[in-house]
């Protein structure tokens, strides 16, 4: 076979230049059209993750104010529930140069109510813990004393009342605690 029948013989193989442009334009417009549809489905979820993002950012502003206002403003209750206790001492003082002994006594037993009520509505409590066994939890021991008469380790006497705020230790309770006399334990 000479150069030309065999060129010949591959031009009649290979598909003519026009059958060869078509497929490719038709694949190329529906790889565009893909392209295009992906492009706006990205754009879509763009503008979807901008959104949330802002909406987290608005979300998490929003709680700081909260919290700081709740910080701010926390004691707003109680201090009001003070106010009438304060009012209370203050007319106490204003009139105790005038007053007798049991009107100042009066004067701050009612004092001393308002106090309570306002503990009691906001969940102070105190802790009494005469006659009861020592407990570090809830007891600081300032003093023990040798007793007979009680226990060892059983709080004597209270020397400042504790606090506890809703089941939680506010203050303990400064407390004197009993010991066994010197000669006690010995045979």
């Amino acid at each position: 076979m000479s150069d030309t029948s065999k060129q010949a013989a591959a031009q009649q193989e290979l598909p003519d230049s026009g059958d060869v442009s078509e497929p490719a334009t038709t694949d190329d417009a529906a790889l565009h059209t893909a392209l295009a549809e992906a492009q706006e489905q990205a754009r879509i979820q763009r503008d979807l993750y901008l959104r949330a993002a802002a909406e987290l950012d608005n979300v998490r502003k929003r709680a700081q104010r909260d919290i700081e206002s709740a910080h701010r403003f926390a004691l707003e209750r109680f201090a009001a529930e003070l106010l009438p206790v304060h009012d209370s001492l203050a007319l106490g003082v204003a009139n105790g140069a005038n007053a007798d002994a049991a009107t100042l006594l009066a004067g701050q037993q009612a004092t001393l109510k308002l106090l309570d009520r306002a503990f009691e509505k906001f969940s102070i409590a105190p802790i009494d813990p005469a006659g009861r066994r020592f407990d570090p939890g809830l007891h600081e021991a300032v003093l023990i004393q040798e007793s007979g008469d009680v226990a060892p380790d059983t709080v004597l006497t209270v020397v400042q009342s504790g606090y506890e705020l809703n089941g939680r230790l506010l203050r303990p309770a400064r407390v004197v605690v009993a010991r066994a006399p010197a000669g006690a334990g010995a045979p």
